[in-house]
């Protein structure tokens, strides 16, 4: 009855004025405690629901855990935790506006050079610094911060894919693609991986081991902005075939290509953690004009911000199923401008399914339009065995006694 405090002070005020206890007024514990009864009752089924929705968001957020734990365990030699507890390219860490005397200081710490490089477009160097013998990440960028307090400290840390293709969030029907807003002749750049040879893209370049690569998320991302109506899409592949792929230098280098391609929309469906690197590289095409828009993950809403949706100016949009509701798997970002839809969709992966998989997708299709069409009476019922492929076709199915128990083909 925690619940019920402020409800129990506003009823309990008029009791509470000394002028109105001189007055005889009837009794209302009766009609009280019914009121209260039927609030409760009425809360009821809302604190089940929210309660079921905070248990899910706890399982999402372990399960994030869980998984990158995993996916540490599997990559030893290519992944571990940086100090913030985020997985990040082993042994390496980025260096942003730090002098020679820094540099040098770095070295004699027992720090290694492995690199220089000038991301032009966006007019910014970066030092790549391997750590010294026998010491963690995380230790050394602590190590590293303390030493060097003025210069730009980072991890490369791993940013993962906003959504799984092939997985829908709910029983709505899948949409056959977005709705095309005519030809778009802006071009659209995409940091994501690879899309395969069925969508076609104006320009593709690799920015990881392996790279380009083709991947079913940057397959199914590229093919709904061609979709969508865009002409010419550029990718970067920050991906490839590299188990570190997808960290804050790779798409840091693919902001700058795009950049330096005249791209101004830049769309990035990955979600990764704070990055000092990043957010100056996102920062810097911002001032050259370039607009991000960037999903803000599906760790659910328990996860810490996504980024680099979470960046000031950066459009971050989160995700609704077939049916326009709030996916529960949507993680959240320091503010949020869209909501789009994130589930149930169907991209261009159909020549890549089998013939059975090819098949159904194509009838449930067929029966979607079907149903959605105008021009032609629309059948509500239908008497028929049980046979599968009957299932939704119509809205009511009656079936046959004299086929109980058989199905079609097996009638004589």
């Amino acid at each position: 009855m925690h619940r019920l405090h402020t409800v129990l002070a506003i009823l309990a005020l008029p009791i509470a004025v000394p002028a109105l206890a001189q007055l005889s007024v009837p009794s209302v514990s009766g009609t009280v405690g019914g009121v209260l009864g039927r609030v409760d009752r009425a809360l009821d089924p809302l604190e089940e629901r929210v309660g079921g929705l905070t248990e899910r968001a706890t399982r999402l957020a372990d399960a994030r855990v869980s998984r990158l734990a995993t996916l540490v365990r599997r990559n030893r030699d290519s992944i571990e935790i940086d100090k913030d507890g985020q997985p990040a390219r082993k042994g390496e860490l980025l260096l942003m506006g730090a002098s020679e005397a820094d540099l040098a200081a770095a070295e004699r710490a027992g720090f290694t050079v492995l690199g220089r490089e000038r991301l032009g477009e966006l007019d910014i160097a970066v030092v790549r610094l391997g750590v010294p013998t026998d010491t963690s990440l995380a230790r050394a960028e602590a190590n590293l911060q303390a030493l060097l307090p003025n210069a730009t400290i980072a991890a490369d840390s791993l940013h993962f894919p906003a959504g799984t293709p092939g997985r829908g969030a709910g029983a709505a029907t899948p949409r056959a693609a977005p709705r095309s807003l005519g030809p778009i002749d802006t071009p659209v750049g995409l940091i994501d991986g690879a899309p395969g040879p069925a969508t076609k893209v104006g320009a593709l370049r690799g920015f990881a081991r392996g790279a380009p690569l083709a991947s079913r998320h940057g397959s199914a991302t590229a093919s709904l902005l061609a979709l969508a109506g865009v002409r010419r899409i550029l990718v970067a592949d920050v991906y490839g075939a590299d188990p570190a792929g997808g960290n804050a230098l790779a798409i840091s280098r693919g902001i700058d290509w795009l950049t330096g391609q005249g791209v101004r929309v830049i769309s990035i469906s990955l979600a990764g953690p704070n990055n000092a690197l990043l957010g100056q590289a996102v920062a810097a095409a911002r001032r050259r004009g370039v607009l991000f828009v960037a999903a803000v993950g599906n760790d659910g809403p328990a996860a810490p911000p996504a980024y680099p949706a979470s960046y000031p100016g950066v459009l971050a949009v989160t995700g609704v199923d077939g049916r326009n509701r709030a996916l529960i798997e949507a993680g959240r970002a320091s503010h949020l401008d869209y909501a789009a839809p994130g589930a149930d969709m169907l991209a261009a992966e159909l020549p890549r399914l089998g013939d059975p998989h090819r098949r159904w997708v194509q009838e449930a299709l067929a029966v979607a339009a079907y149903q959605a069409q105008t021009a032609w009476p629309v059948v509500r019922a239908l008497a028929c065995d049980d046979a599968p492929q009957f299932k939704g076709l119509t809205e009511e199915i009656a079936l046959c006694w004299v086929h109980e128990g058989r199905h079609y083909k097996k009638l004589t």
